[in-house]
């Protein structure tokens, strides 16, 4: 069961998850389960700001793409794009095809290879075309979606901080994190994140968009479980980079879903 969130966790979800002038004051396993689990709260804030940005040019005569361009904008910007970042070196990691130490080591290297601009470039224009789309359908969709797909990358990362998740590397965020949230408080957060989710949908636009969005939010979370289980088997564990592949898979699905029908 999901209990109030506590002032250290809030602080360590925003302060971590986002550039919003929030002071981590601790950095304990404590504050990070607080944090990892209320990470979806910390998502719907960066939703709900990148779904206004999106409406404010549509209100001042913009055209869908352009608002969908500006809502991808806006979580990159939140975030430092720690999270694309994240994706890129993930996925030069896992394209090395090396060996766990070297493929780890290819990840922190500063530069992008061939395999992270691709899977950058790829991901972007999956949003911004499944954003576009939304908006196209009616502002409440495009909205909806931005709010939706946010909050589903965060909720991403508090199941990949669950009890049983290694950490690949004994130092950074990712070690800081890993295996923090009881798997049964995960399993709580997606349950309430797909009600919720589903009940705002459906209030808004109806009965088949309810469903249309559980359906993204679990579709979300179970695409982020597959590239997890996976960078877990070629790595040992999980690391900074691959919270933010996780994060930016969940999100580029949910948008991808609710694009469809």
């Amino acid at each position: 069961m999901l209990r109030t969130p506590s002032p250290d966790g809030l602080r360590f979800a925003f302060g971590t998850l986002t550039v919003l002038p929030v002071e981590v004051t601790r950095w304990d396993r404590t504050a990070a389960r607080g944090g990892m689990l209320w990470a979806p709260l910390a998502g719907l804030t960066v939703g709900v700001l990148a779904a206004g940005v999106g409406l404010l040019l549509l209100a001042l005569g913009a055209g869908s793409l352009l608002a969908a361009v500006a809502t991808a904008a806006v979580p990159a910007v939140l975030t430092r794009g720690l999270h694309l970042d994240g994706l890129a070196d993930t996925a030069d990691g896992l394209g090395s095809g090396k060996p766990a130490e070297d493929a780890l080591r290819i990840m922190k290297q500063s530069d992008i290879g061939p395999f992270g601009v691709l899977t950058l470039l790829f991901t972007l224009l999956a949003q911004v075309a499944a954003l576009a789309q939304a908006y196209d359908g009616s502002w409440a969709r495009g909205a909806l979606a931005a709010a939706v797909s946010a909050t589903a990358a965060r909720l991403a990362l508090t199941t990949a901080a669950r009890a049983g998740v290694p950490a690949a590397r004994p130092e950074g965020l990712g070690a800081a994190v890993a295996g923090v949230v009881p798997a049964g408080a995960a399993l709580a957060a997606v349950a309430t994140v797909v009600v919720l989710a589903a009940a705002t949908a459906g209030a808004y636009l109806g009965p088949y968009d309810a469903l249309r969005t559980a359906l993204a939010v679990g579709c979300a979370v179970a695409v982020a479980e597959l590239l997890l289980r996976h960078c877990v088997r070629r790595f040992g564990g999980v690391t900074g980079d691959v919270f933010g592949g996780v994060a930016e898979t969940a999100a580029t699905t949910a948008l991808v879903v609710l694009a469809l029908g």
